[in-house]
């Protein structure tokens, strides 16, 4: 047995030898960039790190949650400052999972039930939203604030009805949302919160008194997306977290399909009860392992996306900071240009861990949106719109448009409306170099002269 492992061991040490040679020759060297170039506004930034974990991961053949998967939900625990971290499939799962963890019975009073109301955006990414619908909840939503594209927390009390139960939001693109006062109100009302933090992983906030904490770890449940353009990737990918252990054990069971049963994949009778309990109504000793406490899914990811994050985690400081960096850069480069743009600001007593350059045409630019857009595509380089504009305009609200149900706003969405008009995105991840950024600078300070003259 010795000498097979011994054999085992030198195989495995061969492959992965062999694959970080691989990617030497194949992904190492790449080409300089040059003006005209493609930019992107966001990508894979990876090396033999996690291209070796990836076949170290495949070696062993366990194709569903391991090592890795253990490995990287405790060390993204420790970098979030969390007592729970979970791992999941997306960042949607995760939204997905948070807002169903507040639907279970044993919440009492604090469940959220089919009717409830919880306060949201319409100007963001659908995913954030789309939990609240599903479960027969009621969103309500806020408008948000320029340059900081967060929620106008001027209309919380508004929005406050005696049928709510939660606050839904994310950091717009990194940028904290104002989290000392958000967190007050929903501690004042005895509601949830469910912090979205898919677009702004490693962004901090002052909580007072110096009190410095990563966005996600100050509400009641984080989410995380480490879909290939977002702060760290695996591919597909997210993550769930939580001080509260209640929260955590309803998490874990229902991302585990709703099971009762603890036990990760491969393992039996960790409790040593497994056929000793009474549940429900079901015959006293039925196996534990076959006993829902919950609705629930399989919203795992595999050891093999997980060992691309673990790789991912140890570059995840240095991303931030170059995340920052580029983001500076543009905002110093088009500083001059706010004539034309409202350019992006940080939250007051925020550190943000950017996730793209916000930029709203003026009225007085001598361009539209769609004309400034166009002008960056045809010249290759990538923008983006902030996701959903708002998100009542698109189709899958049509039906509940016509009959003026299943959602409520409070005020007016002004900013929302501008925003879906008048905004638009550009990258900041780190595969983006000086040149790059000067290049996008350039083009922007040009596209008024070059597009009407």
């Amino acid at each position: 047995m010795k000498a097979e492992n011994q054999r085992e061991a030198k195989l495995r040490d061969k492959i992965l030898t062999a694959t970080r040679e691989y990617f030497q020759a194949v992904y190492a060297e790449k080409a300089p960039f040059k003006p005209g170039d493609r930019i992107f506004y966001a990508g894979r930034v990876f090396d033999d790190a996690e291209m070796t974990n990836l076949v170290d991961s495949s070696l062993d053949f366990w194709l569903t949650a391991g090592r890795y998967a253990d490995r990287f939900e405790r060390e993204f625990a420790q970098f979030l400052g969390v007592k729970h971290c979970l791992l999941v499939n997306s960042g949607s799962s995760a939204n997905l999972l948070a807002f169903m963890a507040l639907t279970a019975p044993e919440l009492g009073e604090r469940q959220i039930r089919r009717g409830d109301e919880v306060i949201t955006v319409a100007c963001g990414f659908p995913t954030t939203v789309a939990p609240i619908l599903q479960y027969g909840a009621v969103p309500v939503f806020v408008d948000v604030t320029l340059p900081g594209y967060n929620i106008d927390c001027s209309q919380l009390e508004e929005a406050l009805s005696a049928k709510t139960k939660a606050v839904m939001i994310a950091h717009t693109l990194g940028n904290p949302f104002d989290l000392r006062l958000i967190k007050g109100f929903c501690d004042k009302h005895g509601l949830w919160l469910v912090e979205d933090n898919c677009d702004a992983l490693g962004s901090k906030y002052n909580m007072g008194n110096e009190d410095w904490r990563y966005t996600g770890t100050v509400g009641d449940i984080g989410t995380s997306s480490f879909y290939p353009p977002h702060h760290i990737t695996m591919g597909e990918g997210g993550a769930v977290y939580t001080q509260n252990a209640e929260l955590h054990s309803i998490l874990h069971s229902m991302r585990d399909w709703g099971r009762d049963c603890c036990c990760p994949p491969g393992k039996d009778n960790l409790c040593g009860h497994r056929f000793e309990q009474q549940f429900g109504d079901l015959p006293f000793g039925y196996d534990n392992k076959y006993v829902y406490s919950h609705f629930g899914y399989n919203l795992k990811a595999t050891d093999m996306q997980a060992a691309i994050g673990c790789a991912q985690l140890q570059k995840l400081p240095e991303f931030i900071e170059k995340r920052k960096h580029n983001w500076q850069l543009l905002h110093d480069g088009l500083k001059d240009r706010e004539k034309y743009f409202i350019l992006p600001e940080p939250t007051e007593n925020s550190d943000p861990s950017w996730f793209g350059f916000l930029l709203t045409v003026r009225p007085e630019a001598p361009f539209t949106r769609d004309e400034i857009v166009q002008f960056l595509e045809q010249n290759g380089i990538q923008t983006r719109m902030l996701f959903a504009g708002n998100l009542t305009r698109h189709p899958c609200f049509d039906e509940m448009r016509k009959t003026g149900t299943g959602y409520r706003v409070a005020g007016e969405l002004n900013n929302t409306a501008r925003v879906m008009h008048d905004t638009f995105w550009l990258g900041v991840y780190p595969g983006l170099g000086e040149m790059q950024i000067a290049e996008i600078v350039n083009l922007i300070r040009s596209a008024g002269v070059k597009l009407h003259g």
